[in-house]
């Protein structure tokens, strides 16, 4: 049996980015799988540009892995209340692809965010963003990683239990729903 393909998106574009750490992570407690991280570096949508010049290359590669892979994990900071300019311009310009590669996709969602609530308001405003795509969003556990940036060891591996528990446990439940 092959492993399966795991696809990480970033809702921060920083290299360096605790949400890009969290879906390392997650990556690792989610086992063996081919892990895949998805570039939202895209340019900003624009009708006139997509009508002149039609889908650009790097949309259409993002497209085609959100297709390709079993299951998604996405992880957004919270800017000013909200998910980050780069994911939703990521999720407009899918949309205008063809087909819909989130239908039925089992996808979890995940935050990393600097204050005490661990971005958990951009994470609400995220799945909303996502229902028109019909994708399977894991309701829980919820993964808030608050004051991110104390968060991870010199490994890049959770300190505390409590959160590295509930990231085990919500890749545990992603894995189940590949092969549910």
């Amino acid at each position: 049996m092959t492993e399966p393909v795991l696809l990480t998106l970033s809702g921060s574009l920083r290299k360096g980015a605790t949400n890009r750490m969290l879906l390392k992570e997650a990556a690792r407690l989610f086992g063996p799988c081919t892990h895949v991280e998805g570039d939202l570096n895209l340019p900003l949508y624009n009708g006139d540009d997509e009508a002149q010049e039609g889908v650009p290359a790097s949309v259409q590669a993002l497209a085609d892995q959100i297709a390709a892979a079993d299951a998604v994990v996405i992880s957004t900071p919270e800017y000013n209340k909200g998910p980050s300019g780069a994911l939703k311009n990521a999720l407009d310009w899918v949309s205008r692809t063809e087909g819909n590669p989130w239908a039925d996709k089992p996808v979890a969602v995940m935050s990393a965010a600097a204050g005490r609530a661990g971005g958990e308001r951009a994470q609400m405003i995220l799945r909303g963003f996502m229902v028109p795509f019909q994708p399977r969003i894991l309701q829980g556990p919820e993964m808030h990683l608050a004051d991110s940036s104390n968060e991870f060891d010199a490994n890049g591996h959770l300190k505390s239990e409590r959160y590295s528990s509930t990231l085990e446990t919500l890749m545990k439940k992603l894995r189940s729903e590949i092969n549910g």
